[in-house]
């Protein structure tokens, strides 16, 4: 599933698509030699935080350069491709989380790089440490030897302190648009030989939500059908479903605050094997457009995946509803997002919602 991921992998800065704030900075940064200390990633996963970084520690130590990219071919180059350099250390801190392995990369630090100009120690999702490895973690990015540098990746910057946040060089990656995406996923089919409908493709990317490492494992399944021409009818067999007829109606029952019919149709669909998260999901995202559309917004980008009949059914549906009404059920589904899969009856927040949403 993540083979497509692992084998197109961006290996310089000029194929991480999104995020050109980010690249130029940093190419600015190694251009002119102005290496910091201490950088900080934050930002959605999947939007290329770790590859970045991985970018960054081959071009600072690349022996040959060519205007801040990494050649790629060099042995340091290699080295650190294959992840065999003793010089680049990777942590996860989500199972590296306390003072004990924080202290112990304090002791690896004072030691020079074997071979490399710069030891780089990535850390990933580092919000995870605890408070005492946050405070042994910040001695050592007070006081840091000029050969080590330093990259913080997190996804959740609000756990992490403003004294870590401060002595960083902060970098706010953010989710990567519909096209990019899109574009990147017709160049991988077209390296690997086969056709796939653009429906399919457009699918995949709106599944995403703007993360590229989910849009590469959902075509990875797409590609496992093992077929040279993949229609969307084929890649339904394993793509997770949206259903748009349904979540519509669903809509409709809520919107004439019909309470009764809304659980009764929620419980039939829960009875039918109905992935409920993939549900809720699909009816805040409907919900959105409609809000667009009741804004007055009615952009393709946004709209692609509904036809036209179903698109008459949404213009339908928003004429007497109020925009605040659309804010607010969009709220009431957000809250349950997290909590329906881990209520001992999966259908109650969902059910809880709706009695909300139709008593206002």
């Amino acid at each position: 599933m993540s083979t497509i991921y692992r084998k197109y992998r961006p290996r310089n800065f000029f194929d991480v698509i999104g995020q050109e704030h980010i690249k130029k900075t940093l190419q600015n940064e190694i251009e002119h030699g102005q290496i910091s200390h201490a950088y900080l990633f934050s930002g959605p996963r999947g939007t290329g935080k770790t590859t970045v970084a991985r970018i960054f520690a081959k071009a600072i130590n690349c022996e040959n350069r060519k205007d801040s990219e990494p050649c790629n071919k060099c042995s340091i180059c290699e080295e650190i491709s294959a992840n065999r350099s003793f010089d680049i250390i990777e942590i996860d801190a989500a199972s590296n989380r306390g003072i004990d392995e924080i202290r112990e990369l304090r002791d690896f630090v004072r030691f020079t790089p074997n071979h490399l100009k710069y030891k780089v120690f990535v850390i990933d999702e580092v919000h995870m440490l605890t408070t005492e490895a946050f405070n042994a973690l910040l001695k050592t990015l007070e006081e840091p030897p000029s050969y080590a540098v330093f990259i913080l990746a997190t996804t959740e910057i609000h756990k992490v302190p403003e004294t870590i946040i401060s002595r960083c060089q902060r970098f706010d990656f953010v989710k990567v648009p519909f096209n990019q995406i899109l574009d990147r996923l017709k160049i991988i089919i077209k390296k690997e030989g086969i056709e796939v409908d653009e429906e399919v493709l457009k699918s995949i990317v709106y599944r995403s939500e703007g993360c590229v490492r989910d849009s590469e494992s959902l075509l990875a399944q797409v590609l496992s059908l093992d077929s040279k021409h993949i229609t969307l009818e084929e890649a339904s067999l394993v793509l997770p479903k949206t259903q748009l007829a349904t979540v519509l109606q669903f809509i409709s029952h809520l919107l004439k605050k019909d309470t009764k019919s809304a659980i009764l149709f929620a419980n039939d669909l829960v009875d039918g094997g109905l992935d409920l998260k993939q549900f809720i999901f699909d009816t805040i995202e409907i919900l959105r457009k409609t809000l667009l559309l009741k804004s007055g917004i009615n952009d393709e980008k946004v709209f692609w995946e509904i036809d036209k009949e179903n698109q008459d059914k949404l213009n339908a549906l928003i004429k007497d509803v109020e925009l605040l009404d659309l804010v607010n059920m969009i709220k009431e589904f957000i809250a349950i997002q997290s909590t329906s899969e881990f209520s001992e009856i999966p259908q109650l927040p969902l059910e809880l919602a709706i009695i909300k949403i139709c008593s206002k």
